[in-house]
C-alpha cells in the first residue's frame, strides 16, 4: 500500500543510481540493445507494462514502463514483472538481472486508484499484493535494482528486494504511506528497518520523509550513487555483466548465503555458510576455478 505517481511527487523532489565492476567472462557487447525472444513456452510474450531487453551478453533487464502514470505499480504490472522474471529464471543464457526504470521515476508508489475501493476483507481474502514479494522467493539469479528519480512507497519497496541496488545521488526514496492513512505493506518496514537499523526506519515510515540517493548509499541502502543517470545505467549494466561472466554456481551459492545473513543468527548463518563452502567443492567449476588460477589462465566455467 503506497502513494501513487501524482501523489508521491507532490510531495517530493527528484533523485536516482547504480555501480561498477570488471567482466571474467564476457567482453563487453557492441551489439545495440534487442529485445528477448524467449520465454519457457518458446513464445514472446507481449508486455504492456515492461520492456524485456537483453542488452549485454548474459544480462537481462525489465525497464517498467508506464510513463504517465511515472511507473506506478499495478497488478498488471507485477503479473507482467513476475511472468518476464520467471522467464528470466529459466533462461539458461541469462545469468544476471537488470531491474530499473525511467529517468525520471523508477516506480512513484502503488496505483491509488487500484487500492482507494478495497475493504479488508476483499485485501485479507485475495492475498492483496502478496504477490509483489515472488520474486524474492522465486529468484535465484542475482537482481541488480538501478533506480533513478521517483522511488517512493511500493516502489521504494521493490528496489529493497533487489540483491543489489544502484541509484544516482539525486534519486528519491521514501515510504510514505502515513500520509495516506496506512503502513507499507510489501516489505518496506522490514526491509527498510534492516538496512537502516531501528530508529532511522521508524522516523521514515512515521514521518513520511523522503531520502535521496546519496543518503542511501551512505545508510547502506544503495550499494553506490552516481552522478547522472547515464553513469548510473552504464556501471549497473557493467555490475550486471560482471556478474554473469562468474559460475552460476558460485554465484547463486553466493546470494544465497547472503541472503541467509539477513534471516539466522551469527552463530547458525556462519555454520549455514562453511556447509556451502564446503559443498562447494563437489563442483566442477571450483575444480576449474582454482585450477585456472594455479595454471595462470582464464577459467572456463561449466556450471555444475
Amino acid at each position: 500500500m503506497h502513494p501513487t505517481a501524482r501523489l508521491a511527487v507532490r510531495s517530493s523532489g527528484f533523485r536516482a543510481a547504480a555501480g561498477t565492476a570488471r567482466l571474467s567472462r564476457f567482453q563487453p557487447s557492441t551489439l545495440p540493445r534487442v529485445i528477448v525472444r524467449f520465454s519457457s513456452s518458446g513464445s514472446n510474450p507481449q508486455y504492456e507494462f515492461i520492456q524485456v531487453t537483453e542488452p549485454r551478453p548474459g544480462v537481462g533487464q525489465i525497464t517498467l514502463n508506464r510513463p504517465k502514470a511515472l511507473n506506478a505499480l499495478s497488478t498488471p504490472l507485477i503479473t507482467e514483472l513476475n511472468t518476464a522474471l520467471l522467464t528470466f529464471q529459466s533462461t539458461p543464457s541469462i545469468r544476471a538481472i537488470l531491474l530499473t526504470g525511467s529517468q525520471k521515476a523508477f516506480a512513484a508508489g502503488a496505483d491509488i486508484k487500484e487500492m482507494a475501493p478495497l475493504t479488508f476483507s476483499s485485501a485479507y481474502l485475495n492475498s492483496f499484493i502478496e504477490s509483489w514479494s515472488n520474486l524474492t522467493t522465486t529468484l535465484k539469479k542475482p537482481l541488480i535494482a538501478a533506480v533513478s528519480g521517483h522511488a517512493l512507497g511500493g516502489g521504494c519497496e521493490l528496489a529493497l528486494m533487489a540483491d543489489i541496488i544502484y541509484c544516482t545521488k539525486t534519486a528519491n526514496f521514501g515510504q510514505p504511506e502515513i500520509k495516506l492513512g496506512t503502513i507499507p505493506g510489501a516489505g518496506g518496514s522490514q526491509r527498510l528497518t534492516r538496512a537502516v537499523g531501528k530508529a532511522k526506519a521508524m522516523e521514515l515510515i512515521l514521518t513520511g520523509k523522503s531520502f535521496s540517493g546519496e543518503e542511501a548509499e551512505q545508510w547502506g541502502v544503495a550499494a553506490r550513487a552516481f552522478g547522472s543517470y547515464e553513469e548510473l545505467m552504464e556501471e549497473s549494466l557493467k555490475t550486471a555483466e560482471t556478474i554473469a561472466g562468474y559460475s552460476k554456481v558460485a554465484v547463486q551459492a553466493a546470494k544465497e548465503v547472503v541472503n541467509k545473513s539477513q534471516e539466522l543468527g551469527l552463530r547458525d548463518g556462519v555454520e549455514f555458510e562453511r556447509r556451502v563452502f564446503h559443498a562447494l567443492f563437489g563442483s566442477e567449476d571450483q575444480k576449474e576455478g582454482m585450477g585456472a588460477f594455479g595454471e595462470k589462465r582464464k577459467a572456463q566455467w561449466k556450471d555444475q
